[in-house]
């Protein structure tokens, strides 16, 4: 009798587990095209490339009631070229995120791993190369990081409920360390407001010792830098203690045209904090960049848009007592996005890049978009037409 009811309690123990409502979605997207670049080092070039308006990725996402109004989240989600079939995001399995965490519907979600920081989450959606322009019409070499150029690894997130448009967050990323608490270090906080024609949104990242590995600039499997020490728009800058970006941002929406407006102010602080660093020890380096964008929905299916950044660098004093009067960027953005069904739609970008001044490196600017290899000279253009499918 005794095994009986042992066998029956253990029975409905595991009949409730069964009936947990949860759920687990395969997504991902596919995005492919042809480019042409008329300054690539020096030389025209035609390839191939994946992931420009939106990396190519597949993912896993999963939610498991708990009742009350609490759910178990998670999401792991792949980065990966189309071309050959290899892993992006420095070789990561899971490099564009990996989380898990609770949600509330009432106050919102904590979740640990790797994840976006609040510039990312709430000013990034904002600027055109999150909308459609893709990587390449993002800020030159996505100094501020809205184009999320880089993640963060060991993080902390909370992200709010809605409450009538408005929603906030932030993270904080646990250097890794021993003996070293602030080393690689990195924290953000962000608000949004999406409510009618009206988008706003605030953000602000604070990055330590970005170029070390482990560090936001440098956080891939390998012990080599991955991105910092090849753009020249602040490669020369990655000496610094601190790497801070604040940006802000809007949209207004009339009828089928909608204006908007970024702006960042980012600095490089404490510079020559090693050997390597040409820059006088305890320098800063500030850039402030302006976007104004545009787009039209001619047709429901039919997307057209335009855009003008500017990017301006301070002086900095170099180490031998001299000064870098800094650089100077004037982007041009256009493009266009038509839709042959809810998941399919091709795309039509082009960006002009003009340099001028002294970068990073103390040298002549020459003009880097974004991801792409740098001009041997002040002037590139860039286009691509691509195909984007979403599954």
């Amino acid at each position: 009798m005794k095994k009986s009811l042992l066998a029956l309690a253990a029975l409905g123990a595991f009949a409730g587990v069964a009936h947990a409502q949860s759920s687990v979605t395969l997504y991902g997207i596919i995005d492919e095209g042809f480019n042409i670049n008329t300054n690539s080092g020096g030389k025209h070039l035609y390839n191939l490339s994946s992931g420009v308006l939106q990396g190519s990725r597949f993912g896993l996402r999963g939610a498991e009631d708990l009742g009350g109004g609490l759910k178990a989240v998670f999401v792991l989600e792949n980065g990966f070229d189309v071309n050959t079939g290899g892993l992006k995001q420095g070789g990561l399995l899971f490099g564009r995120q990996a989380y898990v965490g609770l949600s509330s519907a009432q106050y919102g979600t904590v979740t640990l791993g790797r994840q976006y920081d609040s510039v990312v989450d709430y000013v990034g959606p904002l600027e055109v190369g999150d909308q459609w322009g893709g990587y390449i019409a993002a800020h030159p070499d996505d100094l501020d990081n809205f184009n999320n150029a880089y993640r963060t690894n060991n993080t902390v997130k909370f992200t709010s409920a809605n409450y009538a448009g408005l929603t906030f967050g932030g993270t904080y990323s646990f250097g890794g360390q021993a003996g070293n608490f602030t080393g690689n270090q990195i924290w953000s906080l962000g608000a949004g407001y999406n409510n009618g024609p009206l988008t706003l949104g605030v953000g602000y990242l604070n990055a330590r010792t970005p170029n070390n590995f482990g560090g936001l600039f440098n956080n891939g499997p390998t012990t080599s830098p991955l991105s910092a020490t090849t753009t020249p728009v602040y490669a020369g800058f990655a000496s610094a203690n601190t790497y801070q970006s604040i940006g802000a941002g809007g949209a207004y929406t009339f009828g089928a045209a909608t204006f908007g407006l970024t702006y960042s102010n980012v600095s490089f602080r404490n510079l020559g904090t090693t050997s390597a660093s040409i820059y006088r020890a305890g320098e800063n380096a500030t850039f402030n960049n302006v976007e104004a964008n545009f787009k039209y929905q001619i047709t429901p299916a039919l997307l057209a848009g335009v855009a003008f950044d500017y990017t301006d660098g301070d002086s900095v004093t170099l180490a031998n007592g001299k000064t870098n009067d800094g650089a100077k960027y004037y982007q041009y953005s256009i493009g266009a996005d038509y839709y042959l069904s809810k998941r399919t739609d091709i795309y039509l970008t082009g960006v002009y890049q003009h340099a001028s001044g002294t970068n990073s490196l103390d040298k002549s600017a020459v003009a880097s978009i974004n991801n792409l290899t740098a001009s041997s000279n002040d002037n590139v253009f860039t286009a691509r037409i691509g195909i984007r499918h979403k599954f």
